[in-house]
């Protein structure tokens, strides 16, 4: 199972953060830390998995991929598989590139709404949903068009006081 992901820039602030098991916000941003401590004192030569029993408990790993000044960083138990989750992580990477056209962290947090709707279309509940980004993109399109059909029909309804 996922049990997170994180995106987080070079200096350690956290850009999205999404755990499938519940983290209160306190534990969310010492993890964060915890973790962006590990990925910094790592050198560049080293494999991206990273075993993290000491904060996550036994048999949890890390994966992560710097792209650009963002990391992204996936966390997962033994069920995963370490190189399908580094394809998935490529998977968001570049359903945010064809989201965004060149995703860069301003993208991700002027539209957290978007970002969390594509991870949501990729993984729900820690479960993998989707491995096609252009799947995943037709279907961010589709909500975006409903979710601009169900602004656009509001305020015609007869007595609406834009309240």
């Amino acid at each position: 199972m996922i049990r997170g992901v994180i995106i987080m820039n070079d200096q350690g602030k956290p850009r999205l953060i999404r755990f499938y098991e519940f983290q209160p916000v306190e534990k969310q941003q010492e993890l964060v830390r915890s973790i962006y401590k590990i990925l910094c004192s790592r050198a560049e030569n080293v494999s991206n998995f990273v075993k993290v029993d000491s904060l996550f408990g036994p048999d949890v790993r890390l994966v992560y991929k710097t792209f650009a000044t963002l990391y992204f960083v996936f966390i997962f138990d033994n069920s995963e598989n370490e190189l399908a989750m580094l394809d998935l992580m490529q998977v968001f990477v570049e359903t945010l590139d064809k989201c965004f056209s060149n995703v860069c962290e301003l993208d991700i947090v002027f539209n957290f709404n978007k970002v969390h709707t594509i991870l949501d279309e990729i993984i729900l509940g820690g479960q993998v949903l989707e491995t096609s980004s252009s799947d995943v993109v037709m279907a961010v399109e589709d909500i975006s068009k409903l979710e601009k059909n169900s602004n656009s029909i509001i305020p015609s309804i007869p007595g609406w006081q834009g309240r």
